[in-house]
């Protein structure tokens, strides 16, 4: 079926029905696609927009991270030896902190921070950055030893600290405004799916929902014979090449269809690859970082070996630490803040300042867990008349502007400061810092058998649901993440979720 009203190109070959002017109607109409669409200039080809715009985001963080590094190697120096001046001692020190920001740019590089295949999404950018301050931390010990340098370890203790940090928040901020620009529309990827329906509708609906993936869907390639999908259709697996010109895509996902084997993939890229068209293969393993996959080529064909999970060893052992120290020294910071809070509690409604309630830990085993009181007392008597109100999904009661929820409670929970409490039970070892969401015994009598999972680690006091959405999400993406934590555990993952923690806390959305 033909229709010419594509967006000023050539129609598509194969339609399941006659297709509405603009390239994303049928998807704008079924929900899938939400936000702006823009015509693609037919005289400038997509890819090269998008190189454009990497190229402008990859030189905006290699001057960001110069500009970090000086004024972090500025600082230690000012720290370090800001009352003396400059002399004739400290001078290499100055010319050492002028230095810094190219040493520490020539670092993030060879760490493969500036790939545009690390950028954008997810926590690799930020495990890079921090992986090369450690470099930089164990180079400057080692060089110092080597050389006989007797170097300034209060410089160091600042530089090295501040650049790294510094270069997270900078990072976190540049990604930010990609993500803003990405939900107007601005900066997406023109993809088009390959694969068999359920498949390429439940892909289209994920990427439509977490927009700042960077994706936008508009259209597939199907099998012949297909049932009708709310996706324009541009052909059969044969057509991908000509439905990318036709579409104005700049990607291809391929899903795992049997049709699709290897010497087919292989005729497909070598057709891409004249349009510097990008061809991402979606693997059916779920949820699995790629630290923990490796590509090991057998006699030509490429294996994927999968690594188990971290769920023991010294790694571990440093997390238990990191957890008691960590939640020991928040303890006495935040101490103040406690008693203020308390005393907000107790001349707001009468009762317990603290609320303790069973929770579900690692393994199974039960444990008393304690927040601030953010309830009336007769909380649990009310529940039953306001079960029909819930406004969330699986096994989970939230509801906003719940009438049980005292003033300060709405403030507490906002905030999130109804959690400190729980640092006691991260001293305990009951809990985590970071960790999957501590579970109701009723809601695990309740899991699937997938859902399980999440009791093989400690439960946290922040996750990875937790700077997502928290109460916002649904409740299969709650646990998907939570699964994902589990499944991909490390001490950098731990460090940027803390990060994140703050952002979360201070947006207030999904608090309730």
């Amino acid at each position: 079926m033909r229709d010419g009203r594509l967006a000023g190109r050539a129609a598509p070959r194969i339609l399941t029905s006659p297709r509405p002017a603009g390239i994303s109607t049928n998807l704008r109409a079924a929900g899938i696609v939400t936000g702006p669409t823009r015509t693609i200039p037919p005289d400038r080809p997509v890819t090269a927009r998008r190189a454009g715009w990497e190229a402008r985001y990859q030189r905006a963080l290699v001057g960001t991270d110069l500009t970090v590094g000086l004024a972090a190697g500025l600082l230690g120096f000012a720290v370090r030896f800001g009352a003396d001046g400059v002399t004739a001692y400290n001078r290499v020190y100055l010319l050492a902190s002028l230095l810094f920001p190219v040493g520490l740019v020539a670092v993030l590089a060879a760490n493969r921070a500036y790939e545009r295949r690390h950028l954008y999404v997810g926590t690799d950018e930020y495990q890079r950055v921090i992986r090369a301050g450690l470099w930089l931390t164990a180079g400057a010990a080692v060089g110092s030893y080597a050389l006989e340098i007797p170097l300034a370890r209060g410089w160091l203790l600042v530089v090295l600290p501040a650049a790294v940090l510094a270069g997270l928040v900078a990072r976190f901020g540049l990604r930010k405004q990609l993500h803003r620009a990405r939900a107007r529309g601005e900066r997406l990827r023109r993809v088009i799916v390959v694969g068999h329906e359920l498949a390429v509708l439940d892909l289209a609906a994920r990427l439509s929902r977490e927009r700042f993936h960077g994706m936008e869907v508009v259209g597939a390639c199907l099998p012949p014979a297909h049932d009708p999908v709310s996706l324009p259709v541009y052909g059969t697996f044969d057509d991908v090449a000509d439905a990318v010109e036709t579409a104005g895509a700049d990607t291809v996902i391929v899903l795992g269809c049997p049709e699709l084997d290897g010497l087919a993939l292989r005729r497909l890229a070598w057709r891409l690859e004249r349009g510097d068209i990008d061809l991402i293969l979606a693997s059916s393993l779920i949820d699995v970082a790629g630290d923990r996959t490796t590509l090991r080529p057998v006699d030509g064909l490429p294996m994927l070996h999968v690594e188990h999970p971290r769920l023991a060893g010294a790694g571990r052992v440093v997390k238990e630490l990191v957890d008691r120290v960590g939640a020991g020294l928040l303890l006495l910071a935040c101490l103040p803040l406690l008693l203020a809070v308390a005393g907000w509690i107790r001349v707001g409604s009468p009762g317990p300042v603290l609320f303790r309630q069973v929770r579900v830990g690692k393994g199974g085993q039960e444990f008393v867990m304690y927040k601030f009181r953010t309830m009336y007392l007769d909380a649990e008597a009310r529940l039953a008349d306001l079960r029909h109100r819930n406004e969330h999904d699986g096994v989970l009661f939230k509801i906003r502007n719940d009438p049980r929820v005292t003033r300060a409670g709405r403030w507490l929970r906002r905030l999130s400061l109804d959690e400190l409490p729980q640092l006691g039970n991260v001293l305990r070892g009951q809990m985590s810092l970071v960790g999957p969401r501590p579970p109701l015994p009723e809601e695990v009598a309740a899991y699937p058998d997938d859902a399980r999972r999440r009791l093989a680690v400690k439960p946290g006091m922040t996750g990875l649901w937790q700077v997502s959405g928290r109460a916002d999400l649904p409740w299969e993406e709650a646990v998907r993440l939570d699964l994902r934590y589990v499944e991909n555990w490390s001490l950098s993952l731990d460090l940027v979720i803390m990060l994140r923690t703050l952002a979360a806390v201070c947006r207030t959305s999904g608090a309730y």
